[in-house]
């Protein structure tokens, strides 16, 4: 079985870098089948020097502190994505088991603010991606709130200030006392540190220029290599040198499809599956306990 698996998907192009890469790799190996062909006609195109002109060390060492550094930007988004879903479970828990029912409407009020904590988780993933409120928070707030987040640039931080709201004023209720209120407050400052911390990865982007070199560098390789290759290789010259630029530019792909992992590409975090997990342990939570009062 695991045979199998391995095979689907090493053949597998869906979530590969296969289709944006594949245009570079072709005009590559047409490059190089026209450098064969002049070779074959005895035009002096072989040039065994060219190949100590980009060392492979070098330009392997560059792929992979390029590769190193975009794994460890989505490594971090999840793991304060982990950290955003433990706290949002354990400030949900929390409203539920510390604040006293006082009035018949506590109630009510308690499971709108467990409510707001998954609309912070869903609010946090529409802001990472530039998108606007959509229904997803509608469903989880009051029609006022909603409209009144259509108008908010940082709507996170928001969410935090109403859940930070219901939580004092709790507190002045007598519902909750100040060692509770200290921790739910901690819980919620944790989850808006999550939000400045994945901002930081997507407002921090590889140096340009380091971009564009590598790409130069690529680019020079993959079109030196064919002169390198033609004399040994001849006619079997164009395969070759595509298997390697389809390493190498493979190589390149996936550390930008993995830098900025809060999109909605295949290789990105599953941020939509993340806060519906989210959602669902909340009102789960809440079918639980619907018989407590």
């Amino acid at each position: 079985m695991k045979k199998r698996q391995w095979l689907k998907l090493a053949l597998q192009i869906k979530g590969s870098v296969i289709p944006s890469i594949y245009h570079r790799v072709i005009f590559i190996g047409a490059f190089a089948i026209f450098i064969s062909v002049l070779y074959h006609f005895k035009i002096p195109v072989s040039q065994p020097t060219f190949g100590s002109v980009i060392p492979s060390v070098v330009l392997g060492l560059l792929l992979v502190f390029r590769t190193n550094t975009a794994y460890d930007r989505f490594w971090e988004g999840r793991r304060l994505w982990g950290i955003i879903v433990n706290d949002s479970r354990n400030l949900s828990w929390l409203i539920w088991v510390t604040i006293n029912n006082i009035e018949r409407e506590d109630r009510a009020k308690k499971i709108a603010a467990m409510r707001l904590v998954a609309a912070f988780s869903v609010a946090t993933k529409l802001h990472l991606r530039s998108e606007l409120v959509n229904s997803e928070l509608e469903e989880l707030m009051p029609r006022s709130q909603y409209l009144r987040l259509k108008s908010i640039k940082h709507t996170p931080l928001e969410i935090a200030i109403w859940i930070g709201d219901y939580l004092q004023q709790q507190y002045q209720h007598k519902c909750v006392d100040s060692v509770q209120v200290t921790a739910m407050q901690a819980t919620l400052k944790s989850m808006i540190d999550c939000v400045g911390g994945c901002e930081r990865i997507l407002k921090t982007p590889l140096p340009l220029a380091y971009s564009i070199h590598i790409k130069q560098l690529l680019l020079i390789y993959c079109l030196l290599l064919p002169f390198h290759l033609v004399q040994d290789l001849g006619l079997f010259t164009s395969p070759v040198v595509a298997l390697v630029s389809f390493t190498v530019f493979g190589v390149e792909e996936i550390g930008l499809e993995i830098e900025n992992p809060f999109g909605h590409d295949p290789n990105d975090l599953p941020l939509d599956a993340i806060c519906t997990t989210i959602r669902s342990n909340i009102e789960e939570l809440i079918a639980e306990n619907s018989d407590i009062q």
